[in-house]
């Protein structure tokens, strides 16, 4: 068994997705951070860095439980864990592994930064505000250019996919305009988006 503490946003979403795309059985706990209960002691014993999600299989590693946080290094654990949603040669995994990380040090935080700072802060910086434009411009350009080539960023459906989809559909809601001219996203957050293990993971919790 394990169990999912998350919240809503697409770091959260991301694992629940790749869970129901495994079969794997599961409770989501909601951990609210909007009420700050990423900052519990109960949870800091889950993950120390105070952030969701994460994890804790009961079923772990030589049969003992492990925890484990950082959304990135779930989707690794649970691809390891079933030997699914992961290529088995080197060359493959390294394919799906480097646009895992594409996601995680450029998509992930850039898209963030758009949304703090274009829809949340308090005071708009427009030098902020362009800056994350840009680059997210950019990553959405450098997707597309990549989506040119097959159905899925890694060649096939991967874990790479799954970290990618709720972050860019997300933008899509938010700052449409960011789309404008791309012609291989939208087919690919459609080809993404009508899988029935994506319907479920983006409705948790």
């Amino acid at each position: 068994m394990i169990d999912l503490y998350t919240f809503a946003t697409p770091n959260g979403r991301k694992v629940s997705i790749a869970l129901e795309e495994l079969e794997l059985t599961y409770t989501a706990k909601s951990v609210n951070i909007g009420k700050g209960e990423q900052f519990t002691p109960e949870f800091l014993a889950i993950n120390p860095n105070n952030k969701i999600p994460a994890i804790v299989d009961s079923d772990g590693p030589d049969g003992r439980p492990i925890t484990v946080f950082e959304s990135g290094a779930i989707l690794l654990y649970l691809a390891e864990k079933t030997g699914k949603l992961m290529p088995s040669s080197l060359r493959g995994k390294t394919e799906v592994t480097q646009w895992l990380m594409f996601q995680m040090g450029g998509v992930g935080p850039m898209f963030g930064q758009l949304n703090h700072f274009g829809r949340f802060a308090s005071t708009k910086i427009p030098y902020a505000i362009d800056r994350y434009t840009e680059e997210s411009k950019r990553l959405l350009k450098v997707l597309d250019g990549q989506l040119g080539k097959g159905d899925f960023v890694a060649g096939r459906y991967s874990i790479a996919d799954i970290a990618l989809y709720p972050w860019v559909a997300g933008m899509r809601t938010y700052v449409p305009e960011l789309f404008a001219g791309l012609g291989q996203v939208p087919q690919w957050l459609a080809r993404v988006g009508e899988r029935p293990a994506v319907q479920r993971g983006m409705k948790v919790p």
